[in-house]
């Protein structure tokens, strides 16, 4: 059983996915934290449109952070930071653009308001989408 656990966390796409779970979370917590902050600077953040503006702004700040970390760290990447840096924050869009459409989609479960819940399903439904475009397009050439 030992072997069978440490065969697993030894593989590069394992240890990568462990490495980018933790920037996400440091990424997650500043977004988190923004986001709190806007709500409480921002009238009407429960509606539609100033909360997908401060939902966008929150999550884009933590995209920048994680690119930053991902590439030094994460996939250790020497290539072009320019190019990475474009290729990252669009893939970051696209996340923005999943977590935006559940957001409506999960509000009538809890009652019909925009707030820490609904960004928090947004937020994991992007996760996924981001690891996995990142580590097939933004650093595919990285070790």
């Amino acid at each position: 059983m030992h072997s069978i656990v440490q065969n697993v966390a030894n593989r590069r796409g394992v240890r990568q996915f462990t490495k980018f779970a933790i920037v996400g979370l440091s990424g997650t917590i500043l977004n988190f934290v923004l986001f709190t902050i806007l709500q409480r600077l921002v009238p009407n953040h429960d509606q539609a449109l100033p909360y997908a503006i401060i939902y966008s702004i929150a999550f884009m700040a933590g995209g920048v952070w994680n690119y930053f970390l991902n590439r030094r760290w994460t996939f250790r990447s020497e290539a072009n930071a320019l190019r990475e840096g474009v290729q990252f924050l669009s893939v970051s869009a696209l996340a923005l653009l999943v977590g935006l459409g559940a957001a409506p989609l999960t509000k009538p479960f809890f009652r019909n308001h925009y707030g820490h819940r609904t960004w928090l399903v947004g937020t994991v439904a992007g996760i996924f989408v981001n690891f996995f475009v990142n580590k097939y397009w933004t650093f595919r050439h990285t070790r």
